[in-house]
């Protein structure tokens, strides 16, 4: 089997494991992020994390929190496979010989680029997320404005598809948000390998990390992973309100008018709604991500 395909295999895995732990906080995260602002004297839908869990297994039980987890799951195997493919591929074009370490310089340059190949497949796959995980929390906001997204009701992944290809301007439509995700997965990724790489060659003692075991492999990705929501969080925040703002009577024309806004409405604040249950879930499936990659790999030769 060639690497191409060991990559693709095994970011497959990777990804799978990823997404089974870690999609309750996402959801959490998404309500979070797109509960509309109260009115002055108006509590908020959610009074934090633990509100927006209690509230939803109420309102929609444990599959609530599951929701919109078909559209990442049909497509997980393509997001990790281009993923960890580009960036190995990447990684040959690095080394100074097969086989070669590579350091964590070149390593955040292969995140880099793996970002910006995963950003297109990133952005229609989260819309789709966001708008089913979201229209609870719109569609309780009572707010009266008339918003479409408040009044639409999804069936599923291919209702919100249908949807977008015929009221919000085709496939143009699906790709809304693109910048922000530019913005969310090319520095994000440079910084989550980057630090991978760092956590394995001090764990190991040098740049022969081969030997590390399966604890010290999940310790290195979780914390590689709570390193991509560091530096990444508002790009999320403002990529996530973009998605499910109302195509005809939007509240924001881009990204720096969202980000303007947010800051106006709810100070720096407002652009980490969500982050502890981001933090919370990105430890835990990005450890669970990097030791079934590491260990598909592995067995692959």
């Amino acid at each position: 089997m060639g690497d191409i395909a060991k990559d693709l295999t095994a970011g497959t895995i990777g990804g799978a494991a990823q997404l089974i732990v870690g999609h309750p906080f996402d959801t959490i995260k998404v309500k979070l992020q797109s509960q509309p602002t109260p009115l002055p004297g108006q509590p908020p839908n959610y009074a934090g994390a633990m509100d927006a869990v209690r509230q939803t297994l109420a309102a929609e039980g444990p599959r609530g929190l599951y929701k919109g987890m078909g559209a990442p799951l049909a497509t997980v195997a393509v997001f990790n496979a281009v993923l960890f493919t580009v960036r190995g591929q990447m990684e040959a074009l690095l080394r100074s010989q097969p086989g070669a370490p590579l350091t964590v310089s070149q390593q955040i340059v292969c995140g880099a680029g793996a970002g910006v190949a995963v950003s297109f497949l990133a952005c229609p796959t989260e819309l789709i997320k966001c708008r089913l995980q979201a229209q609870s929390a719109l569609a309780g906001s009572g707010s009266g404005s008339g918003s479409e997204a408040v009044a639409v009701k999804y069936g599923g992944p291919m209702d919100v598809a249908r949807h977008v290809l015929k009221s919000e301007g085709g496939m143009r439509g699906l790709f809304k948000g693109l910048v922000p995700t530019l913005g969310r997965e090319v520095p994000g990724n440079a910084a989550m390998f980057g630090v991978y790489e760092l956590l394995k060659q001090s764990l190991a003692g040098g740049q022969d990390t081969s030997q590390l075991g399966r604890g010290s492999l999940m310790l290195a990705g979780g914390l590689a992973g709570g390193s991509f929501w560091l530096m990444v969080y508002p790009t999320d925040v403002i990529k996530s309100v973009i998605q499910v703002d109302d195509c005809r009577n939007p509240k924001f024309t881009g990204s720096i008018d969202a980000f303007r806004k947010i800051l106006a409405s709810e100070g720096v604040k407002g652009l980490y709604r969500g982050f502890g249950p981001a933090m919370a879930r990105s430890v835990p499936a990005n450890a669970a991500c990097f030791l079934a990659y590491e260990v598909a790999r592995s067995s692959l030769g």
